[in-house]
């Protein structure tokens, strides 16, 4: 058994993230008969609840900033219920902002995870009008409605130890915000910081019966980049030889035009990529934002969903689909692979980055077998890129980890009895086949590794609804509308990959081209936040040398290209 691992959540949309991620995990435990194909224990704990229940639990230590995190029930569960307060209540709308985001309810809640437990309603006997019930708070944030805190749809309980909130930041505002990756570094330079830190952690890997590693959620775009470059460091020190994957996630950033906070990110984005994967056996930049680079391009989009990409809810709940998928080989019950095993067939030659690429959802024809699918994409995989770079066509990788979920055992018929196939795919009988043959026609030389589940990617509420009229309740692709109401689409089927691919050049060339290009001097508040100028030349560099790891003959003439046109 490959053993359990323990996951560490840095920053705010890291948290909403996160929040879909352990929802997706538990409405998979509802079906027993789904839920035998990934180990529950590998992410999550078994604790007893009230009245000897047995219940699980992530196995989280989450960072976040003070009014970051709604109050959570004693017990660490999800949204306090309403208690009485005998003081005056005011509640108030927080006005759409130019950048276009949605209204978010800003004093609903007053009290973060850490704080004493005070309602933020007061009580029927003051004559005042009740707090929304769960139903109804349930119901805004299922439709996107309003921008909530990520614990607001976080339906899993959490251990007392499972939230540290960080008190000298503010999690929203014009002042006292965590925006720079030098804040985030200091932090963690604090003994009180690291105390806290370490004793959370060794709560979890002490009762482990084999750790198998550390997976690590950190915010990419501000100061929490800093926090998780310490945090991975002190991990890679304390628990050396174990498995540390770390996914820096970005949301999609709709206003760009504060350019103080745009070179924030630009910088914090860069330091973050260079430390984090320093310190990590694998690392993953993951967004739906389409260039993390200075110049803003337009948000993936995908065929069959109709997401706001201004919405945190939505569009962390589309990365949690593929995060859920992408991390399936460390879990999967018949499987003996680590979370180290999987970084050792990627990370080779220096390669410690890689890019993902998700098909959101994979497009199964209703009653079309696999290879009758595939065959419509011979040239062009189904998916599409969420590392953050100028999409094109990818022609190679270097290795990839492919898993494709969600195809029932009758979509794996690819002929009748007798019949001649059609193409080389409809030759083979099992869908772990039919995708291996497929991978080596499209990606040929590649070191290739794929895993199938009949476990589809569960998108039961809190999960969002955004998809296309033409799915259908298990999310398989129609030809026309149907003639009635669709009804809810309860589950999807994905296909999803880590690759380490020359596109990682591009990605990783540009920041450096961007940074390089950049008048330091105009930014002085980002360096006196406790980043030397010294060092931040040095990890431009390793940035620069990183990005050479990805080369081939092709992209080196495009480098080539760029130095001539500067």
């Amino acid at each position: 058994m490959p053993g359990e691992a323990v996951t560490l959540q840095l920053g705010h949309y890291a948290g909403c993230v996160g929040a879909h991620w352990w929802g997706l995990q538990a409405a998979a435990l509802r079906s027993p008969a789904e839920a035998a194909e990934l180990r529950a224990t590998a992410l999550l704990r078994a604790e007893r609840a009230a009245g000897g229940r047995e219940t699980l639990t992530p196995r989280l230590v989450a960072l976040e900033l003070k009014g970051g995190v709604g109050a959570l029930r004693p017990g660490g569960g999800g949204p306090e219920a309403p208690v009485a307060w005998d003081g005056e209540v005011a509640a108030y709308l927080e006005c759409a902002s130019a950048g276009g985001s949605a209204p978010r309810d800003a004093g609903r809640r007053t009290e973060d995870a850490s704080s004493e437990r005070k309602g933020s309603s007061s009580s029927s006997a003051q004559g005042a009008s009740p707090a929304p019930s769960r139903r109804r708070l349930s119901q805004e944030v299922y439709s996107g409605s309003s921008t909530q805190l990520w614990s607001d749809y976080l339906n899993v309980r959490l251990h007392p130890k499972s939230i540290y909130v960080i008190r000298q930041y503010m999690h929203d505002g014009d002042c006292g915000c965590l925006e720079a990756f030098g804040q985030g570094e200091s932090l963690l330079q604090d003994p009180g910081c690291i105390e806290e830190l370490e004793d959370r952690l060794h709560f979890y890997v002490e009762e482990c019966d084999y750790l198998q590693g550390f997976q690590v959620l950190c915010d990419l775009h501000n100061g929490f980049s800093g926090v998780g470059a310490k945090v991975t460091e002190l991990l890679c020190d304390e628990y050396s030889g174990k498995g540390i994957l770390t996914w820096g996630l970005a949301p999609v950033i709709s206003n760009m035009g504060d350019s103080q906070k745009n070179f924030y990110r630009l910088m914090n984005t860069a330091l973050g990529i260079v430390h984090l994967s320093s310190h990590s056996s694998l690392f993953c930049p993951l967004s739906l934002s389409g260039s993390l680079g200075i110049k803003p391009q337009p948000p993936v989009t995908f065929p069959y969903i109709n997401y706001d990409a201004s919405l945190d809810y939505h569009s962390s709940a589309v990365l949690a689909a593929a995060l859920d998928t992408l991390t399936a080989p460390y879990r999967l019950c018949s499987s003996q692979g680590s979370m180290m095993h999987l970084a050792e067939t990627l990370n080779f030659s220096g390669r410690k980055v890689v890019a993902a690429w998700a098909s959101v959802p994979f497009p199964a024809l209703h009653g079309y077998s696999l290879p009758d699918t595939l065959c419509a994409y011979q040239q062009d995989v189904p998916w599409k890129f969420l590392s953050s770079c100028r999409e094109r066509k990818v022609s190679c990788c270097f290795a990839q980890s492919v898993v494709l979920r969600g195809l029932c055992q009758e979509s794996h018929i690819s002929s009748c009895p007798g019949k001649q196939p059609t193409s080389p795919l409809h030759m083979y009988e099992s869908t772990e086949q039919i995708l291996q043959r497929y991978l080596h026609t499209v990606f040929p030389g590649a070191f290739s590794t794929s895993h199938v589940l009949e476990q589809p990617c569960s998108t039961l509420p809190p999960y969002p609804q955004f998809f296309s009229p033409l799915l259908t309740r298990q999310g398989f692709l129609l030809d026309k509308p149907p003639s009635y109401s669709s009804t809810a689409v309860e589950s999807i089927p994905v296909l999803a990959a880590l690759q380490s691919s020359p596109v990682l050049h591009t990605l990783l060339y540009s920041l450096y081209k961007d940074l390089q290009q950049l008048n330091m001097r105009r930014w002085a508040s980002f360096f006196a936040a406790g980043v030397e100028e010294d060092d931040f030349q040095e990890a431009l560099e390793e940035l620069r040398t990183l990005s050479q790891c990805y080369e081939t003959g092709f992209e080196a003439e495009d480098s080539e290209d760029e130095a001539d046109s500067d």
